[in-house]
């Protein structure tokens, strides 16, 4: 059986990879099975999708935890442990993380032994990774080696057809370049070995003393205390106001903004507190004189940081 899990952000088409990787097994003949895994259901948020496929009956179910091939879609996730791109890796476990970086400096930075490629990054803006999905899915389907051009194509017009021919062309487009780029590596991932349901080990119990919650508990549940969550550090995208164009409609974004992010002081200027702006970019639909801009963190990043070198 493959099994095989995707992982990026929400926005960047997981589920969508996930769809059209079973669809295009389907298509060959495998039993297929695919589903998402959201954390925080919200555009940016660390997600999985998986796929399992079989030539016969698919017994298992829920996560899937040994995988054969394991994608990764947004490289800024792999240091994130929440995100749980290296959990389950065995021996076995081929890895292919989207990014300008070499094989060899992966290899250097996670230090593992499993095999890992890369699919070398094209879009130099994360707003731009909204078709990375149908790439992932594209190098997926050469790795496994089992699934013809032909049926990876119709298994993307299949899946996108609902959002119109430009959008299908486009994807079909971005998966077939990334086909053809894992040729060298065709049929690398190969089928792990049936799980068995009684050879198995049992996890081992950790016993802890009992204290008082006040003691126990990580002050950050105590009341009154979100604003030490620094929940800016999720940010992919940056708004930036452009205070020129700003009439200061103070209401409109700082009404709008889901986390109270946007301040507004006493002359009406809205102020962003990236501390805790989780990057939704909500404010700059709701602009009226769009004054507010997305731009990307790491860019933003190096600006402040070229700022603070000069």
């Amino acid at each position: 059986m493959y099994r095989i899990r995707f992982h990026g952000r929400g926005g960047q088409g997981m589920k969508t990879a996930s769809r059209i990787l079973g669809t295009a097994f389907f298509l060959e003949g495998f039993e297929v099975q695919d589903a998402p895994r959201y954390g925080a259901e919200r555009r940016g948020a660390p997600i999985f999708a998986y796929v399992r496929a079989n030539r016969q009956a698919i017994q298992e179910r829920g996560v899937i935890h040994r995988p054969d091939l394991v994608i990764v879609a947004d490289d800024s996730l792999v240091p994130v442990p929440g995100a749980g791109v290296l959990s389950d890796l065995d021996a076995h476990s081929v890895l292919l993380i989207n990014s300008d970086e070499t094989p060899e400096v992966w290899q250097h930075r996670l230090n593992i032994q499993n095999t890992i490629l890369t699919l070398p990054a094209e879009a130099e803006e994360r707003a731009e990774l909204r078709f990375i999905g149908a790439a992932c899915a594209g190098a997926a389907a050469r790795l496994v080696g089992v699934i013809s051009r032909d049926n990876l194509s119709q298994a993307i017009r299949d899946e996108i057809a609902p959002l119109g021919s430009a959008l299908v062309e486009t994807n079909l487009s971005k998966a077939l370049h990334a086909f053809e780029l894992m040729e060298p590596h065709a049929g690398s991932v190969t089928e792990g070995k049936d799980i068995s349901a009684t050879d198995f080990q049992a996890p081992d119990w950790v016993d802890l003393p009992f204290e008082n919650a006040r003691i126990a508990a990580p002050a950050i549940h105590a009341a009154a205390t979100s604003v030490e969550v620094k929940t800016g550090l999720w940010r992919t995208l940056r708004p930036v106001i452009d205070y020129a164009r700003c009439n200061r409609c103070w209401w409109v974004c700082s009404t709008f903004c889901p986390d109270g992010a946007i301040d507004v002081d006493a002359d009406g200027q809205p102020h962003i507190d990236y501390d805790h702006c989780k990057g939704c970019m909500v404010c700059v639909a709701q602009c009226p004189p769009h004054a507010i801009e997305a731009i990307s963190e790491q860019a933003a990043q190096q600006a402040e940081q070229q700022g603070a070198e000069a």
